[in-house]
């Protein structure tokens, strides 16, 4: 298998292209300075990534911004710090802050010569627009949580988004599903015989992040430290012939 094998690229983009986990921990600032015990971000990363999954397990019609709304209300309960609801809903609409990882634009310029770029993230349709300007690239397909009703990893999220590409002349076998988490993307990539290429993100942390732990690591068909790398490894490819 290579990379040069496929015709489009499926991104999740927070923890992928934007750096959702230095975004939240900007944006509970004002929470985790009431916080009467030190928190590291690890522990504020772990709290987050369960607040935010239960909640979009049992109320997935719920939009991005109110949900995690909800999740800053959740978090204020369980460190004993209460927070009004104004700054419940400030948090909500702090996507539009959250930044692009350093490599994220000049890479997806790169891959867009060569791939179509189709996102599938768990946010709404306006949360996406800011991050896309961030990016600085015009993405094939967008699939928003908003569109589809659920949030991954639900499987439902991977239908839309096959039955979609379909419609574009692009199968299953032509598509690369590229992703930071482990529990959103590559366990339910897994699922649907998906190849995937895991940008781990995270290789010189401890703990999963912002994202459930899993017992079993999904198996990932390629591995990279960074977007950067993974365009190296295809021009490498490229080289070779």
């Amino acid at each position: 298998m290579r990379l040069t094998d496929f015709k489009a690229l499926t991104f999740d983009c927070y923890g992928t292209l934007i750096d959702w986990e230095s975004g939240m921990v900007a944006g509970l600032k004002p929470l985790t300075d009431r916080v009467d015990r030190p928190l590291s971000r690890d522990d504020i990363l772990e709290a987050h990534a369960f607040q935010e999954s239960t909640a979009q397990r049992t109320s997935p019609a719920t939009p991005y911004p109110e949900l995690l709304a909800l999740v800053y209300k959740r978090l204020a309960e369980e460190w004993g710090a209460p927070a009004s609801w104004d700054e419940c809903l400030a948090y909500g609409a702090s996507v539009k802050d959250w930044p692009a990882f350093v490599d994220s634009v000049a890479s997806l310029h790169y891959l867009k010569q060569h791939y179509r770029l189709v996102v599938l993230s768990n946010v709404d349709n306006a949360s996406f627009a800011h991050s896309n300007r961030k990016l600085e690239v015009e993405f094939d397909a967008i699939y928003t949580a908003a569109d589809i009703g659920s949030y991954k990893p639900a499987p439902r999220n991977f239908d839309y988004m096959l039955e979609q590409l379909a419609r574009h002349g692009i199968g299953k076998d032509d598509i690369l599903h590229t992703a930071e988490s482990l529990f959103h993307d590559h366990g339910p990539a897994n699922d649907f015989g998906l190849a995937n290429c895991w940008i781990y993100r995270r290789h010189d942390s401890e703990g999963s992040g912002a994202t459930m732990a899993l017992a079993d690591r999904p198996r990932t068909d390629f591995t990279f430290h960074s977007l950067a790398d993974f365009v190296a490894a295809h021009k490498a490819e490229r080289a070779a012939g």
